[in-house]
């Protein structure tokens, strides 16, 4: 057995464990970087990364197909998923090896193998022995299932769907969140028959209901089915493919089922409970500066409630490395982190559903705008269309600002900072957006909500 001693232990190399390493070791701590598969984690290696190659391979192929209303002489002569499985590997393994060297010129140590918290400050790996003045657990997460529903076989879940050779003929998507949409939107632009079956009323339940009801107009458009309100009970597996059963007694017959009902913690049989650590359905609970029960003893990224995007385990590795520095970071509550839902149209929000901003602020509080993208040229020119709904306390700031059209999650940095930093609208309308670009459309929400609306009546 050998006992090594850090200032920071890290347990867990994905999007929050990297950059806590990172950051700490900025500030000038020894950090050991502890992770049983590749550092980058599931973003990297088997998420975010890999499905948005998958999302720009089936952007090309929709471009290819209607390349004839832009005066361009094109055929799509299929798809090659070998092609498009090297196209996403190169990518991966670029970022992979470019994730590497900065982890080793930061002079961090990084160990391999499956880490077992055994005290509050000391994780175990195999016979090494890893000792630290902290600890911060970012074990990450894992594709959930529901009760009673294997996986296996023509039953799947995003990480074997992202290795299939082959465009399966018919998919059904078992969840209309972002995972399901996203995936909903490859298979289509591939050539696949889809249908989504989600147990709640709308497509990405957790998005303004004005966008949720945009989505599904717009996969309606693109002949993507959807059943929505009504619950899964049942899927049987024969040769060639599956039979969903509803809780109407509705059946779908698909090639595939895609199980895409969400992500839980990647907790169990790690040492938590045992050392102490307060646990609550999976989750490590924390206090709002993230650190857990136990003095010394941090957790961030997805074990911790709340949303689970990379870049906010990301935002909190950072905070939780400065905190152990004293250096006292901003806390960011999860509403006032951007989403983007990547498919097509793509969605992205920010800051409070209008509904949400009524509950919190009182109904009369609240005044939204919806601006719709055919008053924006750059939008006609890239043949998309959608919104950008902006929602403000009457006389104070914008609490939230949603939208739905192609290429809308590249605005979301606008509306992230017009969020965070309380900013009025009347504080942006002076301001000059660019032209002809889609932030035109945000330019043009704030001046109407200013109360000098140029292209409304």
């Amino acid at each position: 057995m050998t006992e090594q001693n850090f200032d920071i232990v890290v347990l867990g190399g994905g999007s929050g464990g990297y950059a806590a390493a990172l950051r700490a070791s900025e500030l000038g701590f020894s950090v050991a970087l502890i992770e049983k598969d590749k550092v980058g984690g599931t973003c990297l290696h088997r998420g975010c990364i890999p499905t948005k190659a998958l999302l720009h391979a089936a952007e090309v192929a929709d471009v290819t197909r209607e390349a004839a209303q832009f005066g361009i002489s094109a055929t799509l002569n299929g798809v090659d998923m070998a092609g498009v499985t090297a196209y996403r590997e190169n990518i991966i393994a670029k970022k992979y090896k470019g994730l590497q060297g900065l982890v080793k010129a930061r002079k961090i140590t990084t160990i391999e193998g499956e880490g077992r918290l055994v005290a509050p400050n000391t994780v175990q790996v195999g016979d090494q022995t890893i000792v630290g003045k902290d600890v911060i657990l970012a074990t990450g997460s894992y594709s959930r299932s529901l009760p009673g529903l294997e996986i296996g076989g023509r039953v799947m879940t995003s990480e074997q769907a992202l290795e299939l050779p082959f465009v399966p003929g018919s998919v059904a998507i078992l969840g209309g969140g972002v995972i399901g949409v996203e995936f909903a939107s490859v298979w289509k632009s591939f050539g696949s028959d889809v249908t989504i079956i989600e147990g709640l009323p709308h497509l990405v339940p957790n998005e303004d209901e004005a966008i949720s009801k945009g989505l599904e107009r717009a996969f309606r458009k693109r002949g993507i089915n959807y059943s929505l309100g009504i619950r899964f009970q049942s899927v049987t597996q024969h040769e060639n493919g599956v039979v969903v059963t509803l809780e109407d007694g509705k059946t779908i017959e698909a090639e595939i089922l895609l199980v895409a009902v969400g992500r839980g913690p990647a907790t169990a049989n790690l040492g938590f409970e045992e050392v102490g650590v307060t646990i609550d359905r999976g989750f490590v609970i924390t206090n709002e500066r993230l650190q857990t029960n136990i003095p010394n003893l941090w957790a961030v990224g997805d074990i911790v409630p709340g949303l689970q995007l990379a870049h906010r385990g990301f935002q909190q590795g950072i905070f939780v490395a400065e905190e152990i520095a004293g250096l006292n970071p901003v806390i960011i509550e999860d509403v006032n982190i951007p989403k983007v839902t990547y498919s097509e149209p793509e969605v992205a929000s920010v800051g409070y559903t209008e509904a949400k901003a009524k509950e919190k602020f009182g109904a009369d509080a609240i005044t939204s705008y919806d601006y719709n993208l055919a008053g924006n040229g750059k939008s006609e020119i890239l043949g998309t269309a959608g919104n950008v709904k902006v929602v403000r306390v009457n006389d104070g700031p914008v609490v939230g600002v949603h939208m739905i059209g192609a290429r809308v999650g590249e605005l979301i940095g606008e509306a992230q900072l017009v969020v965070n930093w309380e900013a009025h609208p009347e504080d942006i309308a002076p301001l000059i957006h660019a032209h002809p670009t889609q932030n035109e459309a945000l330019g043009e929400a704030f001046l109407y909500l200013a109360g000098k609306p140029l292209h409304t009546l």
